[in-house]
């Protein structure tokens, strides 16, 4: 039997900081909060704010433009905008491949067009591109070519739960051939469209009767209970939204100011979000028993973290029809059919603020609750405080080094004939094992020119068409302190290490040049 670890790496799409009952949620995650239970919950944890660039980061140790994709996988012909990951890069699993891993993905790519198979990963199964339903086995797909299919009768299919098949016919694969393995479990729960088996919605339909008001209430005091933010944390004021052309701007209603049909809608579409949460969680249940059966669990690294905060796309009612984002307001037996098949929600902004509780804003912005992600770091030969909670900040540049240092694997110069980029992150193993704190770290953000730079307890923050913000993160988490005013010098040298970061990084030149 191999001595190496096992690697579980597991992403969610589109789910908020709050949304784990190990992070505070009324949602029904006991797999992931036992996990939460045995391993070490990191809450100051950042990604890159959205699907494509968080990708392209947690997969090559780089910032997302560096790795070719700054914004989504359309090209704009711009070093930070290829829309795929570029040739400078490499992943997590063309790295581990050299010291011996096999290296599945189960779950969504969506970083362009130049496949998984092509960097580094043995086999797929999933989702290429960005959404799709979760009904609609078409749009799934094996590679390579030619590998076992499984096939499921008329009204079997179900995504969520097909991505965790095909995981654990990769892991009884490498099993037999007694390799280690690297997996990449990448669920597109609970992104929208917003679709869940019924049995799942209705376990939450009656919860969410309280609307988002109380929900966000409830979160924070488990929060503060659980030790995920401090006591004197603040809830944020109900926040903001844009639409998607930014021409429309407004405030999150309060619940009571909803009229009643309005309710009922989106009291269903939030018990649809839940319940993809719920089914995930179930489905990752299969994955932790299936390594318990075969007394695997403590020489496996298991990780789960979300791409990016709460999707709030692009108002407070959410749409049915993501090309138009037009809203339909569903009413009487229509209700019934709201997470089958032939329907397609979002969430809308009020429940993607009660998901990012108590932060400030969702994703697409460089605040922390577009940036923060519940990390989970499970593995019982190496964390030392068990069911403990670190505060020190890290961004998923953090895990290629991360999975370097435990596979000894070589982080190459060189590969396949291309200079490749020195990583960025470092490893958090360190704190894995109970060390103290590091030395300060700075982290930069931009998406969409939302801003932020993170330096020690330090942040600055900006929206696209505002002008910068500077918080002290270690007392004021929820970013409600703009101290711009107090510290002008402060302010300056941050500004300046973001636009040295924006250089070096690709972040400019943004668009192709126009031809004359």
């Amino acid at each position: 039997m191999h001595q190496k670890p096992n690697i579980i790496l597991i992403l969610a799409d589109d789910l908020g900081f709050s949304d784990l009952g190990s992070f505070g949620s009324e949602i029904q995650t006991p797999h992931l909060d036992q996990l939460a239970k045995g391993g070490l919950r990191f809450t100051q944890f950042y990604n890159s704010a959205r699907c494509c660039p968080s990708r392209a980061s947690l997969l090559s140790g780089l910032y997302p433009h560096q790795a070719g994709v700054g914004e989504m996988t359309e090209d704009l012909e711009t070093p930070g905008y290829r829309g795929y990951l570029k040739d400078q890069c490499v992943t997590l699993a063309e790295v581990v491949k050299q010291v011996g891993y096999r290296t599945y993905l189960s779950g969504k790519w969506h970083v362009g067009e130049i496949g998984p198979t092509e960097r580094g990963f043995d086999d797929f199964y999933g989702l290429l591109g960005g959404f799709t339903s979760f009904w609609d086995q078409s749009d799934y797909s094996r590679l390579p070519k030619g590998r076992p299919e499984r096939t499921y009768k008329d009204g079997e299919f179900y995504a969520t739960d097909a991505i965790t098949d095909y995981a654990l016919d990769f892991i009884t694969e490498a099993r037999a051939e007694q390799e280690p393995y690297f997996l990449y479990l990448s669920y597109n729960a609970p992104h929208f469209p917003l679709q869940a088996p019924k049995e799942e919605i209705a376990k939450y339909e009656k919860l969410y009767q309280k609307g988002w008001d109380k929900i966000r209430e409830e979160r924070l005091d488990r929060m503060k209970k659980l030790a995920i933010v401090p006591e004197d944390t603040e809830l944020t004021p109900r926040a903001p939204f844009w639409n998607r052309d930014r021409d429309i701007q407004g405030v999150n209603p309060a619940w009571e100011s909803v009229a009643n049909d309005r309710k009922q809608d989106l009291v269903k579409r939030m018990a649809i979000y839940a319940g993809m949460i719920d089914r995930m969680d179930q489905n990752i249940g299969r994955v932790l028993n299936d390594l318990k059966k075969h007394g695997e669990m403590d020489n496996t690294l298991i990780l789960f973290c979300s791409d990016n905060g709460a999707c709030a796309e692009w108002d407070p009612w959410g749409f049915d029809n993501w090309i138009t984002t037009s809203n339909f307001l569903h009413r009487k037996e229509d209700l019934d059919h709201m997470g089958g098949p032939d329907s397609y929600h979002s969430y809308g902004s009020g429940w993607a603020n009660a998901s990012s509780t108590p932060l400030q804003l969702y994703k697409h912005y460089s605040h922390e609750g577009g940036i923060s992600t519940p990390l989970i770091a499970h593995w019982p030969e190496k964390v030392a405080n068990q069911g403990g909670i670190d505060h020190r900040p890290g961004h998923f540049i953090d895990i290629m080094a991360t999975l370097v240092e435990i596979t000894n694997a070589s982080y190459p110069d060189q590969y396949n004939g291309h200079s490749i980029l020195p990583m960025e992150g470092q490893s958090f193993m360190p704190a894995i094992r109970g060390e103290k704190e590091m030395e300060e770290r700075t982290f930069c953000f931009e998406h969409e020119q939302h801003c932020g730079v993170r330096k020690g307890k330090w942040k600055l923050s900006k929206v696209k068409e505002m002008d910068w913000e500077l918080y002290d993160i270690e007392h004021d988490r929820t970013e409600m302190h703009n101290l711009k005013d107090n510290y002008p010098e402060l302010v300056e040298e941050m500004k300046g290490i973001w636009e040295a970061w924006a250089k070096r990084t690709d972040v400019y030149p943004r668009k192709r040049p126009q031809v004359k």
